[in-house]
């Protein structure tokens, strides 16, 4: 409800692996997709023979050409988004995100992902409802500028409002305090929340996410001889009732990103189905005679998966393992400069008022994908008792429910933005352009 209509606010919540947008007052979002886009430039789209033959059915033509502004294209280039859109091979394409270290370096694609949000998956139109976005911690004031100027130039929303995700977390557990572990798919950040408001000089983040922890994952498979094959790469032929042969396809003018992302997508549902964070911190001699997992690849091949299964996720809590794993010698130098998860609890709660830090030890807040890993709870649970002062009684609490954990800061939102008491709480075009830039801060600190 916005100003005594009964219009439906939206929600949205643009993470760095995915995007999640929806009607405020319900339980989970409508749309989710990746916050990743296909990238042709405009010259090569000239090649009529440009879109895959081969990999599946050929798409009806709005996954293939967006509606709405896919032919406004900055330096010429024609942007596919979407997860149906993302999963077509074509020649040249090239997977590009908006988002860099918690940061959006890319407006041109962020206007394509909300229009994809809005227009193609909610099927509405912008003018009509109000808009809750949720943004990071570290949003600056020229970000938050920009994200005002977009939705009410362009898209004219009534009403706009910004949400920190930590805040959104804290009101989905029904909490006004706390602290805020979010592990999504690019980074890691710590933010104790105290009556709604973030704590600023307290926030900590780590570049250690989903997609790090994949990349690990998939460089550690190939150290041992198992090439992850990219769903778009071969074709099953069933050469009798129940028995399949797997048929190779060559396309050379594939993009090394668009490999990378279709290798990425297998990785981390790998990583989602056998991982678990280890009770103790991880050691070759003890977990060297580790039962195996058998995991099945999209071409049928049947991998097995022994002590990886608890070195990758330790990752998170000891990012030194990294130099361990061959071919991730690149990151070894930014690994050692990272703290792992329950140091860097410690030293968020450190940095906050003593009066608020037993408080803030007894509702330790996971959210974020990656937090939904097994047995990620109870381990940072066991390190930060060993490592924290004795007087705290340390509580991590975490949703049982997956779709919960996951889309939490979108839950947050949802709620808030159906609260009576929060409808005071938009703001518009007019008190925006009456007031300067400056009243984003005041409405939203």
């Amino acid at each position: 409800m916005y100003g005594g209509d009964e219009v439906s606010a939206i929600v949205i919540d643009l993470g760095s692996h995915t995007c999640k947008a929806g009607y405020a007052g319900e339980d989970a979002p409508k749309a989710v997709f990746p916050s990743v886009v296909g990238s042709i430039d405009q010259m090569e789209l000239d090649d009529p023979d440009n879109l895959d033959k081969n990999s599946g059915s050929i798409p009806d033509s709005k996954s293939v050409v967006r509606p709405f502004d896919a032919e406004k294209s900055k330096g010429k280039r024609k942007l596919y988004v979407g997860s149906q859109a993302l999963g077509y091979r074509r020649d040249h394409m090239e997977v590009l995100s908006p988002i860099k270290d918690g940061v959006v370096v890319d407006w041109e694609i962020v206007e394509n992902i909300w229009d994809h949000a809005l227009r193609d998956c909610l099927l509405i139109d912008p003018k009509e409802h109000p808009m809750l976005l949720a943004e990071p911690s570290s949003n600056s004031q020229q970000q938050r500028e920009k994200i005002a100027e977009l939705m009410f130039e362009k898209y004219k929303v009534p009403a706009l409002f910004l949400a920190k995700n930590a805040v959104l977390t804290s009101f989905a557990s029904g909490r006004a305090t706390s602290l805020v572990v979010d592990s999504g798919g690019g980074s890691t950040t710590i933010a104790p929340v105290h009556d709604g408001y973030v704590l600023q000089k307290a926030v900590q983040s780590s570049p250690i996410g989903g997609e790090f922890l994949s990349d690990c994952l998939m460089k550690s498979l190939e150290s041992k001889g198992l090439t992850i094959k990219p769903r778009y790469s071969f074709k099953r032929k069933e050469i009798r009732p129940g028995e399949f042969q797997t048929v190779d396809l060559d396309f050379p003018n594939t993009t090394e990103s668009y490999r990378l992302y279709s290798q990425r997508v297998i990785a981390s549902d790998i990583k989602e189905c056998v991982c678990r964070a280890p009770d103790t911190p991880y050691d070759e001699s003890s977990y060297s005679n580790i039962p195996m997992t058998p995991y099945e690849l999209p071409d049928g091949q049947t991998i097995e998966i022994g002590a990886d299964r608890f070195k990758i996720p330790d990752v998170l809590f000891n990012p030194s393992l990294v130099q361990t794993i061959p071919g991730m010698e690149s990151f070894a130098e930014t690994a050692a400069s990272v703290r792992g998860l329950p140091q860097m609890v410690i030293e968020s709660i450190n940095k906050c008022d003593v009066d608020i830090r037993r408080e803030l030890f007894s509702s330790i807040l996971l959210s974020g994908g990656t937090a939904s890993m097994q047995q990620l709870k109870e381990r940072l649970e066991k390190d930060l008792l060993e490592e924290s002062p004795q007087a705290a009684r340390v509580k991590v609490l975490a949703s049982g429910n997956a779709t919960e954990r996951r889309f939490s800061v979108w839950i947050g939102g949802s709620i808030l933005a159906s609260l009576g008491s929060f409808q005071q709480m938009w703001f518009s075009k007019s008190e925006y352009e009456e007031h300067g830039a400056s009243y984003i801060q005041r409405k939203c600190p």
